[in-house]
Formats: structure tokens, C-alpha cells, sequence
């Protein structure tokens, strides 16, 4: 096997698992305990954070965490995915799209999921889930006004690791939260560009493929719903 994923079912790791299913690359994968509390040594040694994702490639021995991360580096290696570092061009804007998905998009995100270990006020955890909600719209309409020139994908013609983590990411703001769930269908809706592109998506081979290795059933975008157990 090229790779080793450690993952946890629809966490940050299934991003990885579609780029690496898109890719046709051969890898296995190691099931971690869902809270990084519950987390061996070992894995801490892969990873001192203790966050998902997390990828070893057999080629080089070398861990490598952290999602954008993972997905340069394995749009880098395949040539694919991504944007070349020859086309100046093309590879500012993957670079800028990526890059936002994961410090803004993501980060945001994940302070509406965890609003609850932002304070034990109520008041304050539900204004925190509020206002992540509230950015998380406008960065769609961001989105969607990209689509508007007619592109197909967020960089143009092709499929891209940004296409996948936009999709995962709007995946988790309709299903979790410590307060409640970003966002619902209706928002979507107010994006049908966005919605396109999403419906497209979940309709590919390795979306799909991924998507069962981690018991998710479809729809994996648009309404989905949580893997059993």
C-alpha cells in the first residue's frame, strides 16, 4: 500500500479518503478512537495533536497531518487534483482557495460544531454557533459567485481537492453541532450554483467509493445524514 489513512468515520479524514479515492491511488486505513482523549500513544507519536487527518506514506515513512496540507501534498506528488507550481497563474488561485477552505471556511465551522467548549455560558455558546453560521453564508455566496462565470468546479474544468473539502465541510455544518447544525437545506438553496456543483459531486465513483468505507450512505452533500453508530 502507497498510504495509510488513521481516520474516524465523517471526521476531517473523509476529505482525504475522497482525494485518495479521485485519485486511484492504492492505500489502507487504520479505524482511531473518536475522541482524541481516547487516543493511543502511537498515534500521538504520528501526530502530537491528536487530530484527524492524519496520512503516513510508505514511500517516505513521513506522517503528515493537517487537512489542507495532506491534500497540496497529494495533489503535489499525483499531479493531479490540484493546480502545477509551473502554471503561476493557476496555482495562486488553488493555493488561495485551498487555503481559505482551511483557515476560514473550516476554522469557522468548527467554532459553530464546538460552540459548547467555547464557554458554559449558553448565552454565549449559542451567539458563538450564531455568528459561525452567519460567516459561514457569507463565504458561500463567495462561492457562488465564482460559479457564476460558468465553471463547472471551483478552479475551472477539473475536479479539485477544493471541490471535495468545500463539499465535506458543508456536509458537517448541516449534521453537527454542540448547539445546532449551521446549516440546513433551505440555506443551501439560496446558492443553486453551489448546490450544482454539490449534486454533481455525490454523484461521482469516488465519492461514493469513499463514502463506503466509512458508512455513509447518500446522499453525501445535500440533506445527508449521519453514519450509523
Amino acid at each position: 500500500m502507497a498510504y495509510t489513512l488513521f481516520y474516524n468515520p465523517d471526521s476531517a479524514n473523509l476529505v482525504i479518503r475522497f482525494a485518495l479515492e479521485e485519485l486511484g491511488v492504492a492505500y489502507d486505513d487504520h479505524l482511531v478512537a473518536g475522541r482524541r482523549t481516547g487516543r493511543d500513544a502511537a498515534f500521538h507519536k504520528l501526530n502530537p495533536t491528536g487530530l484527524l487527518p492524519v496520512l503516513v506514506d510508505h514511500d517516505t515513512g513521513q506522517p503528515i497531518a493537517e487537512t489542507a496540507a495532506i491534500l497540496l501534498y497529494l495533489s503535489d506528488k499525483h499531479g493531479a487534483l490540484g493546480a502545477p507550481v509551473e502554471d503561476a497563474a493557476a496555482r495562486g488561485e488553488y493555493l488561495r482557495r485551498l487555503f481559505h477552505l482551511s483557515n476560514t471556511v473550516h476554522a469557522y465551522l468548527r467554532l459553530g460544531f464546538y460552540a459548547d467548549r467555547v464557554s458554559d455560558d449558553r448565552t454565549v455558546a449559542v451567539g458563538v454557533s450564531d455568528w459561525s453560521c452567519r460567516q459561514t453564508l457569507e463565504d458561500l455566496a463567495i462561492y457562488e459567485e465564482l460559479l457564476g462565470d460558468g465553471r463547472p468546479w471551483l478552479l475551472g474544468a477539473a475536479v479539485s481537492v477544493c471541490d471535495y473539502y468545500l463539499a465535506a465541510c458543508l456536509r458537517w455544518a448541516q449534521l453537527y453541532g454542540d448547539v445546532a447544525p449551521a446549516l440546513s437545506r433551505g440555506d443551501l438553496e439560496r446558492f443553486p450554483k453551489l448546490v450544482a456543483m454539490l449534486t454533481r459531486l455525490q454523484e461521482r465513483p469516488a465519492a461514493l467509493a469513499a463514502a463506503s468505507k466509512e458508512g455513509i450512505a447518500a446522499p453525501l452533500f445535500l440533506s445527508p445524514v449521519r453514519p450509523a453508530g
